[in-house]
């Protein structure tokens, strides 16, 4: 079990960038990492996961704008979004899933707002 600490929302205009990180207070090796979001009113959905290897996936509104990557050393997984939208407006969420136990960790959430 992890502690996930999000970092790196906040205002951006329509076509910008932004780079989430999430820090985790132990190791991550063991752990599939993912970002999720959830906007106003709406179900948490899965944005991007990065599993063990190194593998990723994506969600079809994200796919060649969102890059999701991780730094074992640094217990640390980034998302990094560019050519953000007006629809990207949510909060964003780092989950951890260790792949032996299956337990799954969440950050607090760190917003991102998106104008137009």
């Amino acid at each position: 079990q992890v502690q996930l600490v999000e970092s790196g929302g906040g205002l951006v205009q329509a076509g910008g960038s932004l780079k989430l990180s999430c820090s985790a207070s132990g190791s991550i090796r063991l752990n599939a990492m993912a970002w999720y979001r959830q906007a106003p009113g709406k179900q948490r959905d899965l944005v991007a996961a990065i599993t063990i290897a190194g593998s990723t996936n994506y969600a079809d509104s994200v796919k060649g704008r969102f890059t999701i990557s991780r730094d074992n050393a640094k217990n640390t997984v980034y998302l990094q979004m560019n050519s953000l939208k007006p629809e990207d407006t949510a909060v964003y969420y780092c989950n951890a899933r260790n792949v032996r136990s299956a337990f799954d960790s969440w950050g607090q959430g760190t917003p991102v707002t998106v104008s137009s």
